[in-house]
């Protein structure tokens, strides 16, 4: 799996082709696999050829044609052909359990020994994915952030009956086709990216449904302010950095001394219907008139540029302390 970028590689399968499978299928056919792709969409093929002009300018690094992308893609209904003689398989289906615990008991039958079974799944464990399986030591989760084809993060997540070369075969696989893995040390209910985003976005909703902001403006905030910030550092160095000199340790004795008492006073708004309708007829209104397509092909580009100066901006990134 460490072929250099554009080689011929190995095939990988590809289970489900919603919005997040077609990222997945778009950025493995970048860095050089044969995708073989499996879904229940009777378009599938008119969809992936889409996606694939839609997302291939999003891509990091340099242009690709999507054609060529194209030349390595194989679309296989059956099941068990399509993950026959591959060494990953990377699972999209939607987030429903029964769906999922039914397809890798399947996958386990089908699919070579030592394959990698691999979930995109946001919200479910893999104790809980692997239930109906003889032997789940090799299904791990491996949690794009979206979309999965320019954003960096992968959370990678087993659990005890997780074979370890497993864990860390999948995290070399993410890290061949560009990705950032990271391995969390325990298994945790909606991961540790999707928990932040959600604390964010309760916030969000509670200073929308208070009258604070409108969602464009909230949009606004954040995209003038934190998004820039987190681009560069994260939250603790960020605080560690807005303590001056004495750091972390500083700001927690002085301007974050009462940190605790503000937790208490952020907002839990109850998601009813006029909550809902407020939300959802500022999104409508800020955003509703602009084509999917269109808002993607710019949330890629400005991200793409994002990464790609940070990239360039920092050629030599400090040490860490202890590394």
């Amino acid at each position: 799996m460490t072929t250099d970028v554009g080689a011929e590689r190995g095939r990988v399968a590809v289970i489900g082709a919603g919005s997040i499978g077609l990222g997945w299928i778009t950025l493995f056919l970048a860095h050089g696999y044969r995708v073989r792709v499996n879904s229940t969409r009777s378009n599938i093929e008119t969809v992936i050829h889409d996606a694939l002009r839609l997302f291939t300018p999003g891509l990091p690094g340099a242009s690709r044609d999507p054609a060529d992308l194209a030349g390595r893609l194989e679309i296989e209904p059956d099941l068990e052909r399509a993950v026959a003689d591959v060494a990953v398989v990377q699972e999209n289906t939607p987030e429903n359990l029964e769906i999922k615990q039914d397809l890798f008991a399947r996958l386990e039958k089908h699919a070579a020994a030592g394959t990698l079974l691999l979930s995109s799944t946001s919200t479910m464990l893999p104790a809980d994915l692997g239930a109906r399986m003889d032997n789940p030591s090799h299904l791990i989760v491996g949690h794009p952030f979206n979309p999965p084809h320019v954003i960096p993060l992968v959370e990678v997540v087993g659990d005890t009956t997780s074979d370890p070369d497993a864990v860390s075969a999948a995290a070399e696989f993410y890290r061949s086709v560009g990705k950032t893995p990271v391995v969390l040390r325990r298994p945790i209910a909606a991961f540790a990216a999707n928990r932040l985003q959600s604390a964010l976005l309760q916030e969000s909703i509670h200073l929308v449904r208070e009258g604070v902001v409108t969602v464009a403006e909230l949009d606004d905030i954040v995209t003038g302010s934190l998004g820039p910030r987190w681009a560069t550092v994260g939250p603790f160095q960020s605080f560690h950095l807005g303590g001056g000199p004495g750091g972390l340790r500083n700001w927690l004795g002085t301007l974050g001394s009462g940190l605790q008492q503000g937790w208490a006073a952020l907002g839990r708004p109850v998601l009813d219907e006029d909550t809902l309708d407020l939300v959802l007829d500022q999104t409508d209104q800020a955003f509703g008139g602009i084509a999917y397509e269109e808002l993607a092909a710019r949330r890629d580009r400005l991200q793409k540029a994002v990464l790609a100066a940070v990239a360039s901006a920092d050629d030599a990134p400090p040490p860490r302390s202890g590394s």
